[in-house]
């Protein structure tokens, strides 16, 4: 298959002013070969979910709902040739097998040849956007399962949020629903990413006690008319014994989340390392904390995530 050249890894600062060999490339192929993104998603080189074994995926689908914060960086993901140079290092690194983003970068990606041989998950629903009036309204407005399967992706991943004082959630939990079981009459991965949200001070904040997580994994797992294909996206819970008790929940297959650039490193990796050795925690889906972080060393910090797999 023919790609776009990819990047040296090593550095992943980028210049707007400066070179941009991805985005330039990756423009020009979809100003005057439109048609070369399909056929670059249809004939990278896949892999298989249920051979995967434990799980390391990169997650970039944040800029989406215009989350483009990452530590004290609040537009850190808004240039796109350092995002992709990113992206594109993290998925060379040893380990990483699998992506989870929006079309948009899918493609990229995928004429960038940095997807072969991964498992990629399609994001699906983005209209809530962050900050907005209507952000606990999680519709559906990028892929559908349809899509996911033409574009020969593994699955397709939905925020769950719920709160119970908006009546917004209601639609969500449907479209979620409505969405897992288009994905399960596929074949496909449904991977739900499930909260319980509130409103404080003008902000949707979740909920990341232990009571919470678990009520939200209760309610997420149900959804559809299968759970065949379902699995969860869920967020480490500090305490080991706490961990124990959410996971206890469920007998979903489940990866945990990466979640905020953390300012101890270190112990976030205890937390992710804690809650790997629970049998039904099948590896970890991290975006801005390998991306983005502090040292922006993200070789360094991928392969110590790696590591704890």
């Amino acid at each position: 298959m023919s790609t776009v050249p990819a990047p040296a890894t090593g550095s992943v600062a980028a210049s707007a002013g400066g070179p941009r060999p991805l985005t330039d490339t990756i423009t020009e192929v979809r100003a005057t070969d439109p048609d070369r993104i399909g056929r670059a998603l249809a004939q990278r080189p896949r892999a298989d979910l249920a051979q995967a074994g434990r799980l390391m995926v990169i997650a970039c689908d944040h800029p989406a709902r215009g989350a483009l914060g990452a530590g004290e960086r609040p537009l850190a993901m808004a240039d796109r040739e350092d995002l992709l140079q990113r992206c594109v290092t993290a998925l060379s690194r040893p380990g990483v097998n699998g992506f989870l983003g929006t079309a948009e970068i899918i493609e990229d990606l995928a004429l960038l040849g940095a997807l072969d041989g991964k498992i990629v998950w399609g994001s699906m629903n983005r209209i809530g956007l962050q900050g907005a009036s209507f952000e606990m309204d999680d519709r559906f407005g990028a892929y559908d399962a349809e899509c996911i399967e033409a574009s020969h992706l593994d699955g397709g991943k939905m925020l769950t949020r719920i709160n119970y004082a908006d009546p917004a959630s209601a639609a969500t939990l449907k479209a979620s629903a409505e969405a897992i079981d288009s994905l399960s009459k596929r074949g496909l991965n449904a991977m739900i990413e499930p909260f319980i949200s509130r409103r404080q001070d003008g902000r949707i904040v979740n909920d990341l006690s232990e009571e919470a997580v678990i009520r939200s994994i209760c309610i997420a797992q149900a959804l559809g008319r299968s759970s065949a294909h379902t699995w969860l996206k869920l967020p480490c819970v500090a305490e080991p014994a706490s961990m124990r008790r959410v996971m206890a929940s469920t007998s979903l297959p489940s990866l945990i989340l990466g979640g905020e650039v953390s300012t101890d490193p270190e112990a976030t990796r205890a937390s992710w390392k804690a809650a790997l050795e629970l049998p039904n925690v099948r590896g970890l889906v991290v975006g801005r904390s390998l991306l983005y972080p502090r040292n922006d060393d993200v070789e360094g910090a991928v392969d110590a995530a790696v590591a704890l797999l």
